[in-house]
């Protein structure tokens, strides 16, 4: 048998209570020959005074039977692991191996330093492939040739997928005018709306180089502005931003996956241009047409349901979901329950579940059909079109699209009569996934949603295994309360430990791409999930009966439910602790998820090999070096923690998302904005800056702001080139925000970080040796060169190529005439 069924309940073999593992069960080792220190059964052992008279030249002869001992026992280790490995190979592992090494393929691409021609990876797959087909006499190399050439094909993928997108990034910051369909818009909780626009043209100045999609948001546009709709006004272009800081999320590598060349907002209120319809390409027309019935059900959802309620609804029926409050967000973001908002796998699952749910109760309605017919069947083939519905009108978001493909391959397998829940499935599922969009695989949604998926498998596969070992007597006859209380514990119990597997299985994940946990999740969970069962069959049951116009009732209690929701969603975010952790070592993710891919994919107990993984992981997550300075790519900003869970930083009024990421990551609770004297009043000089104590926030005068780091560096933030010099006589690191700046202290002990550095590298994290003072601080920059597809258009800015802002031609100034 080439697979295997984890967890199945269906078949023969479950139908008579026989594991599908017995039919591999291994035959009992050999025992080793007896050894002449050990006594034969019945005889007393040796005691301490008869070792003791051994004559010391039979101490060598003791001496080489424990070795031989020692080898007997490496020997039957060696063999034991020999067979639990061919057992596992005969339950397929193999191929639940091949997403793996295709998802390190994907991410070793991604990891490059440089960007390969497509001949070598070409050439590297050919290779494996031929060395495959030559080991095939020796299974065990062939093996490591086919992991080695799956490892080749998910870079290969990768790589093409790049070639693919080729999406024309933004260069610089332009103002233009700029005319485009409408794609789809969002109407934002600010008032303001979001539309993503396919550019056909731009004027005044027109661009060489225009993007072919861009995301503006306006104030207000036209009351008729519909997808597909041809609009145009002047806007303020931005090309996409790298990370916020070195090693985070890199929001111009998903910018160029998804096509978005550019970002910004128009200057005025965008006006409409009347065209022809039929000028739109078929799939412009479909896209839009689906694009409208989204937003009108949008809408028809806020009006029956009303408030922040309405909002979430809609975020849950259609994907819409940019009107929900801030506060409402931060809340389900404290307690964890955040992954309800977005449209995933536990949607697809509700939807699936309850049309499937509703159609066998049906059928049981006619026992006659039900008995000649394959109902079950039947219910399946109808899940499947309501999921895939359900995926077209959420609007085909990337984790929607996973989560799709996850459940259908579950649902064919219900309609070939094979288990469902597997690790097989969820393999064919993660193939599929990875040969189409292979950079989801370096982003956290990929990585949580299969990580705890394949937790929750392989506990119920195990489990499953644990209950078909042992003969249960029947269940006591118990009254209706007593049943009713003992399946309440059964289903608390079960949706606890739900919670607790997938919660355990991506915490480290969580916690590296978003510096935060979630520590009351548990508890959140188990109070709103069965609301949120409710809310989402009420939802699917709206849907069916809304081109009915008999929706208004259950979409009402479906906001009742939502109230519920979001009230002890705020009620547990009130009392829940700080959830900023601070940075993780790399090394301690990778290792953890080395230990979860042998955990839920081994059966044997090879999967004890998952502890050291595992052990090695929680131990080096500490090992993170946290920056002691943060910079901003722009340079007009600069943060560093000064002690007490305190950040200080540059300006006034920083940008609240980028001030958000610092703070988890340095563990800081509050922000101090810097003081400002004016000069000469004597409060504050620049030449007080060495008399600053340690954890000093910034104090700014004369143009130049001084902080001073726990460590005792003094830190400089200037914004005009000239007036660098001012703290060269005392600065461990001098930021200057002028792209026409050089390094004007000529120290080696001194750091000078330009705009048109940041500009070309990115944010900037700086690291200074608490050892030595005559050791001058390092720098770690956000992108390295040479440049990745998706960050090559940083060197065509003004402030890559150290020219200043631009301000375009003055005006000539028109005299008065005297009068005559």
């Amino acid at each position: 048998m080439a697979g295997r069924s984890r967890g199945s309940d269906q078949g023969e073999d479950a139908a008579i209570g026989v594991s599908e593992r017995s039919l591999f069960a291994p035959l009992p080792a050999p025992l080793p020959p007896p050894s002449p220190l050990v006594p034969a059964p019945g005889k007393a052992p040796v005691q301490a005074d008869v070792a003791a008279s051994i004559p010391v030249a039979e101490t060598d002869r003791v001496v080489r039977v424990r070795r031989r001992i020692g080898r007997i026992s490496l020997r039957r280790l060696r063999h034991s692991v020999a067979t639990a490995a061919g057992l596992e190979l005969d339950r397929g592992i193999a191929f639940l191996l091949v997403p793996v090494c295709l998802a390190v393929g994907a991410i070793g691409y991604f990891s490059l330093a440089a960007e390969p021609d497509f001949a070598k990876p070409v050439a590297v797959v050919a290779l494996a492939a031929l060395c495959a087909g030559v080991s095939r006499s020796w299974p065990k190399t062939h093996l490591c040739f086919m992991a080695a050439l799956l490892c080749a094909l998910g870079l290969l993928a990768a790589k093409v997928e790049t070639w693919r997108a080729g999406t024309q990034m933004l260069g610089s910051e332009i103002s233009t005018q700029v005319t485009g369909r409408v794609v789809s818009l969002d109407r934002m909780e600010t008032g303001r709306v979001r539309l993503t626009i396919d550019v056909t043209s731009t004027a005044r100045p027109k661009l060489r180089y225009a993007p072919e999609r861009v995301r503006l948001s306006a104030r207000k546009i036209p009351a008729d502005t519909t997808a597909g709709s041809l609009i145009t006004g002047y806007a303020k272009l931005l090309p996409p931003t790298g990370p916020v800081r070195p090693d985070s999320y890199d929001f111009s590598f998903d910018s160029y996956f998804a096509g978005i060349g550019g970002s910004g907002f128009f200057l005025g209120n965008p006006k409409l241009v009347v065209t022809d319809d039929g000028d739109m390409p078929l799939s412009a027309r479909l896209s839009s047409r689906v694009e409208n019935a989204r937003e009108a059900i949008a809408d028809h959802i806020r009006a029956s349901v009303g408030g922040a309620e309405g909002e979430i609804a809609a975020a849950l029926i259609v994907g819409v979901r940019a009107g929900i409050p801030d506060e409402i967000n931060e809340a389900m973001r404290r307690t964890g329950i955040y992954h309800i908002i977005s449209i995933s796998g536990l949607h697809m699952a509700l939807v699936a579940g309850t049309i499937m749910g509703l159609l066998r109760g049906a059928f049981a309605l006619f026992p006659d059909f039900s008995a000649r017919r394959p109902v079950k069947k039947y219910a399946a083939a109808a899940a499947l079109l309501s999921i895939a519905a359900y995926l077209i009108i959420s609007g085909v978001v990337v984790a929607a699209e996973r989560s799709f493909i996850m459940l259908a391959v579950m649902l064919i397998a219900v309609l070939f009569d094979r288990a469902a829940l597997t690790m097989r499935n969820l393999a064919i599922s993660a193939i599929a996934v990875i040969v189409v969009s292979p950079h989801e695989v370096v982003g956290p949604s990929f990585q949580m949603s299969f990580a705890a998926t394949a937790a929750l498998v392989g506990a119920y596969a195990g489990w499953s295994d644990h209950r078909a070992g042992k003969t249960r007597p029947p269940p006591p006859k118990r009254s209706l309360p007593g049943f009713l209380t003992r399946k309440f514990l059964l289903a608390a119990g079960g949706l606890a430990m739900t919670s607790i597997i997938a919660g355990s299985a991506t915490a480290l994940f969580a916690i590296w791409h978003f510096q935060r946990v979630s520590p009351l999740s548990l508890f959140a969970n188990l109070a709103i999930m069965p609301i949120v069962s409710v809310v989402m069959l009420l939802a699917v049951i709206s849907a069916l009966t809304m081109p009915f116009g008999a929706d208004g009732p259950f979409l009402y209690l479906m906001g009742e439910g939502l109230t519920a929701m979001v009230t002890i969603s705020a009620w547990i975010s009130e009392r829940s602790p700080v959830d900023g952790v601070g940075l993780i070592s790399q090394q301690s993710v990778l290792l953890v998820a080395i230990a979860l891919v042998i955990a839920t994919m081994a059966t044997t107990r090879l999967r004890l090999a998952a502890l050291p993984f595992a052990l090695a992981g929680l131990l080096t997550v500490s090992d993170a070096r946290t920056p002691d300075v943060l910079i901003s790519e722009d340079a007009r900003l600069v943060a560093l923690p000064i002690g007490g869970g305190e950040l200080a930083v540059s300006r006034a009024r920083p940008n609240e998302f980028t001030v958000d990421n610092w703070k988890r990551a340095l563990t800081s609770e509050t922000i101090v904005v810097p003081e400002v004297f004016d000069k000469g009043d004597g409060q504050f000089e620049i030449a007080d800056a060495p008399e600053l104590p340690p954890g000093s926030p910034f104090y700014c005068t004369s143009g130049v702001c001084l902080a001073r780091h726990t460590s005792g560096a003094i830190i400089a933030y200037v914004e005009d080139r000239k007036d660098t010099w001012k703290a060269c006589g005392f600065a461990e690191l001098i930021v200057v925000n002028d792209a026409t700046a050089y390094d004007a202290c000529h120290n080696p002990l001194v750091l000078v970080i330009t705009k048109r550095q940041l500009a070309r590298k990115g944010s900037a994290a700086i690291f200074f040796d608490r050892q030595s003072a005559t050791t001058p601080a390092t720098v770690s920059f956000a992108v390295d060169r040479p440049y990745r597809p998706w960050h090559v258009q940083r060197k065509f800015s003004r402030e890559a190529r150290g020219l200043p802002p631009f301000k375009g031609p003055e005006k000539p100034v028109v005299k008065p005439q005297p009068p005559q």
